[in-house]
């Protein structure tokens, strides 16, 4: 594994990230060529392919485990050139995978102090934005390096810790409950009252729906805004009942401006950090890590 060339797995990387050979040409400042001699010089010395030709290109099972290595060995140059006080190579950012509604709450201000030292090292910060369900995925197929994620158990060669609970609560505008709602939401209305839903891996209306009602996968009307931010403001706006996380509508209920459905029932969603163990004193995504718990220790119950 020490003889595959930095080189070749910085280009394999590009082209995991690019999605093709010209932009993970532009982005390494070489040529197109070069990308494509390195690709094969990588693929002849594990003897199969690495990567699927198509557009977007797609990375094969070997092709996934040695991105999991260039990730690791891209992360592990970034922690000696920050020890030993040097600049780190422009094109070096390290991925890591969150939920937008921790996004659009707590990560930012987690992960500032950090963020504001990587602009003076050198270094950059990748957000993948995916559900917390999914986020593992990234994880084990490579695209990251840590990942905030409700999988509990963790994966061989990653360590994990719980962040703690996102407490979801159903809000909806008095407008909105007024003219649609004058009885309130109960089991013989529900199925025909809109739902605001972030995109089709959002399960978390239909969960908040079944604790309420006592109801198994219960069909909801759907009216999909993938946007955690724009989701709260159609809520506002009166498009229908949000199952949003408590700490970003908080201040939205406390001026009265949107109101808690159903107080006594939440959905509660514990949040872990997982990340790849890398060797290294004061390694970057260790110091990301218990950034994230300490953003998590202030903002979730």
């Amino acid at each position: 594994m020490n003889d595959f060339d930095p080189a070749a797995l910085d280009c394999l990387a590009a082209l995991a990230d690019e999605q093709g050979f010209e932009r993970a040409a532009q982005r390494l400042s070489i040529t197109q060529s070069a990308v494509s001699q390195r690709l094969r010089a990588l693929e002849t010395q594990v003897g199969q392919p690495l990567v699927v030709r198509s557009r977007p290109l797609r990375l094969t099972e070997a092709g996934k485990v040695l991105l999991r290595f260039a990730r690791q060995l891209q992360a592990l140059r970034t922690d000696v050139a920050r020890e030993l006080g040097e600049r780190v190579a422009p094109q070096s950012r390290l991925a890591i995978a969150v939920n937008a509604d921790s996004l659009a709450t707590w990560v930012l201000p987690a992960l500032d102090a950090l963020v504001q030292q990587g602009l003076r090292e050198g270094y950059g910060l990748e957000l993948v934005v995916d559900d917390q369900d999914f986020t593992h995925d990234s994880l084990r197929q490579g695209a990251v390096l840590g990942c905030m994620s409700t999988v509990a158990e963790a994966l061989q060669g990653c360590s994990v810790q719980p962040l703690g609970v996102m407490r979801y609560v159903a809000v909806a505008s008095p407008a909105f409950l007024a003219a649609h709602l004058p009885d309130g939401l109960h089991a013989g209305n529900f199925a025909d009252t809109p739902f605001l839903v972030f995109n089709r891996k959002d399960d978390t209306q239909t969960q908040w729906v079944s604790q309420a009602f006592g109801v198994r996968a219960p069909r909801l009307r759907e009216r999909f805004v993938p946007s955690s931010e724009a989701y709260v403001q159609a809520v506002l706006m009166g498009w229908g009942i949000g199952v949003a996380p408590e700490i970003q509508v908080r201040p939205w209920v406390a001026a009265g401006r949107l109101m808690n459905v159903r107080p006594d029932v939440s959905v509660d969603v514990t949040l872990f950090w997982h990340q790849w163990q890398l060797q290294g004193r004061g390694a970057l995504l260790d110091q990301i890590g218990q950034a994230l718990a300490q953003g998590a220790q202030r903002a979730l119950a």
